[in-house]
């Protein structure tokens, strides 16, 4: 019998990797991810009662009209622009530092460690905190860096061993001889007014905000115009040409992963003085993996850090609304959150790469 045409043709999906996209292409395909994880989210929140047109109203309206709201989602951006730039300046090193958590937790000890001893005049007391802050969160992430560069140890696993070691520890201390002797809860006894990062004067923001822009722009600084992000962007790119190039590579990782614990310590001041007003044992609970996520979709751009940050912080309040309007479990708030960011991070492939039909 015999066939004319190409009837029979075979065609198959072949991947190839796309020329650099232009801002505005990369802008397209990113506002399609978002509208896609929220229509199918919306979908899901139909099936499970919610009507559509109050889902716009208390969701959307409710948030954004809402001046509490509002200053809810910028407190709440605050620690996750922190470990975003934590994350990020680790990432840049190719030190995969899942151990943020672990450095929040050592960070805030290290400022209630001030806050309840007294240490220093009440005028100084809030700059010693963050200080401390800074130095837990170094302190935590010392060992899993020098073992890395000295004994190739992988940092992904001794860093998130680190994270155990230090919540054990804190709860140690919290059902010990921190707990709050007028409550017995096991948490520290509240920061002195003077403690607590003071509000702006805008409902429940404070001047937290202030630290997490500064230090933005401090890391956007050393990414762009120091010579230390230029040598990072070598090392990021190839670490065997950073090393025919001169630059001493365990050193830059040395001090990227100082950074990165300086920034996640201080983060747990942020939330600990800032949100909390004392230690609690679950004050820090989530913000790491977020951190991590928010650094590769703003692809460690500190600039995208604030942006990404801001809309992870729209989720979770969001979220807490469809909880108090609808009954909605926990469980179907964080799956309409990972069905959302999981379209965002599905944005990064097609950025990347293309599909085209090949005929055979």
């Amino acid at each position: 019998m015999n066939y004319s045409g190409n009837i029979l043709t075979k065609k198959r999906l072949n991947l190839e990797v796309r020329e650099p996209l232009g801002l505005l292409a990369k802008t397209i395909i990113f506002l399609i991810s978002v509208f896609l994880g929220l229509s199918i989210s919306i979908f899901i929140l139909i099936l499970s009662g919610v009507n559509a047109s109050d889902l716009w109203n208390e969701f959307i309206i409710y948030i954004f009209t809402s001046q509490k709201n509002l200053s809810a989602v910028l407190v709440q951006a605050v620690p996750l622009t922190i470990v975003g730039l934590s994350a990020a300046v680790a990432f840049r090193a190719k030190f995969w530092n899942i151990g943020i958590e672990g450095q929040m937790i050592f960070g805030a000890i290290a400022a209630t460690f001030i806050a309840t001893n007294d240490v220093g005049p009440e005028s100084m007391r809030l700059a010693l905190m963050f200080l401390a802050a800074a130095a837990g969160g170094i302190g935590w992430i010392i060992l899993p860096a020098i073992i890395k560069i000295r004994l190739d140890v992988n940092e992904i696993i001794s860093t998130l061993l680190m994270n155990y070691i230090a919540f054990n520890f804190l709860l140690h201390l919290l059902y010990g001889s921190w707990r709050d002797p007028l409550t017995g809860f096991p948490n520290s006894q509240q920061y002195d007014a003077f403690e607590i990062i003071p509000l702006i004067g805008w409902q429940s923001l404070n001047f937290s905000i202030v630290i997490a822009i500064f230090l933005a722009a401090v890391i956007f600084w050393l990414f762009v115009f120091s010579r230390f992000g230029y040598m990072l962007r070598v090392l990021h790119s190839n670490a065997n040409m950073a090393q025919s190039l001169g630059i001493r590579v365990g050193i830059l990782i040395f001090l990227a992963t100082i950074i990165s614990g300086a920034l996640a310590g201080i983060c747990g001041f942020a939330v600990s003085a800032g949100i909390e007003s004392r230690m609690t044992q679950s004050f820090f609970v989530g913000y790491g993996f977020s951190g991590i996520l928010i650094a590769f979709l703003a692809r460690e751009n500190p600039i995208g850090i604030l942006i990404v940050s801001l809309l992870f912080s729209i989720l979770v309040i969001g979220g807490q609304s469809l909880q108090v309007f609808y009954q909605i479990p926990f469980a179907m708030v964080q799956l309409i959150q990972a069905i959302i960011v999981m379209c965002v991070a599905g944005s990064e492939f097609f950025i990347r790469y293309r599909i085209s039909i090949l005929k055979r």
